[in-house]
């Protein structure tokens, strides 16, 4: 197994509450893969807990998508009896809440705890687990698709074993019915498995809309060189994986925000508030929320972006370059 571990230590001039000066406390952060807007909520973890000056040391892993190594993680952070577990995606965090049963676990980029049974409710209550949720707005996203370009058949890649890329995708089916769209659509089990599916269905759509599917999401590169190709709009709904390729338009969390997030809560845990007290939260300032559109695309596209939907973008992508507004 290709695992990531990474130990690094905060030293500080003032204590926990309750931490002796010998007391070595650990955080443990597990993701089910490396793509840019998971490394963005992993990086936000870290730097709200060290500008905080919380004295704690990080184990960091990466399950490189395979959910036995997940497994094995969650059984790591077990045997190191971390001070708390955080869990980046559903697969992850499904692990460390099968593993880890009187430890509190947080989760983060998760879509629907509820349906991926992490927690009985997104209320307060729960024990030992609570955390942070990305749903995602899927009506307007294919909305604002079909306002740039109007479709009839829209491309859906998702994640057959990702319980929060069913969850999408199961809306996404529901506003393509309400909007009267077809949905062409192709399930992965594995990132591996994303480039051939594209390929499956690209004679068939006029559009693709890629969810918050960490699995789609780890794979992207390989859509929009397809797309672009076959001159084909992509609709993410991840704005930070969607700055570095060719993607007409992206509107979703900023997910370093997320992640500063998720650290605030660890270290409300670290300083003795109990999980019961937590539940989950989620991204509701306007703040949080980024409309990113790449005009180099929509020229390659012949596609014209309306002048209000280009006042609202938080990011613009232009001759290469990625300007973003101040907020």
């Amino acid at each position: 197994m290709n695992r990531i571990k990474i130990y690094f230590s905060i030293l500080i001039l003032t204590f926990l509450v309750g931490c002796s000066s010998g007391e070595k406390k650990i955080i443990g952060i597990s993701k089910i893969v490396s793509h840019p807007a998971l490394d963005a909520v992993e990086k936000g973890i870290v730097d709200e807990i060290v500008e905080q000056k919380i004295k704690v040391e990080f184990d960091l892993q990466n399950a490189n998508g395979d959910l036995n190594t997940a497994g094995s993680i969650a059984a790591k952070f077990k045997n190191e009896k971390v001070a708390v577990a955080i869990g980046i995606a559903t697969p992850v965090a499904q692990a460390l809440v099968n593993t880890l049963k009187s430890t509190p676990i947080l989760f983060s980029a998760v879509t629907d705890p509820v349906k991926a049974g992490l927690v009985a409710s997104i209320s307060p209550g729960d024990p030992w687990v609570t955390g942070v949720s990305d749903m995602t707005p899927v009506k307007e996203q294919i909305s604002l698709l079909v306002r740039l370009k109007p479709i009839k058949r829209l491309g859906l890649i998702y994640s057959s074993h990702e319980a929060n890329a069913v969850v999408l995708a199961n809306i996404a089916k529901e506003v393509c019915k309400e909007l009267g769209l077809e949905v062409v659509e192709a399930t992965v089990t594995s990132s591996s498995e994303v480039k051939q599916a594209a390929q499956s269905i690209i004679n068939r759509i006029d559009a693709i809309y890629v969810s918050t599917d960490n699995t789609v999401v780890s794979a992207l590169a390989y859509i929009s060189e397809l797309a672009i190709k076959y001159k084909i709009p992509i609709f993410s709904a991840d704005p930070t994986s969607a700055e570095k390729m060719d993607i007409l338009a992206a509107w979703g969390f900023d997910y370093y925000k997320m992640g500063r997030i998720t650290g605030k809560m660890a270290i409300e845990i670290l300083k003795g508030k109990k999980v019961s007290e937590m539940g989950t939260r989620f991204m509701t300032d306007p703040s949080d929320i980024d409309l990113l559109i790449n005009l180099d695309v929509a020229k390659k596209l012949s596609i014209t972006i309306p002048e209000d939907v280009l006042k609202n973008a938080n990011t613009i992508i232009q001759d290469g370059k990625v300007l973003k507004k101040a907020q």
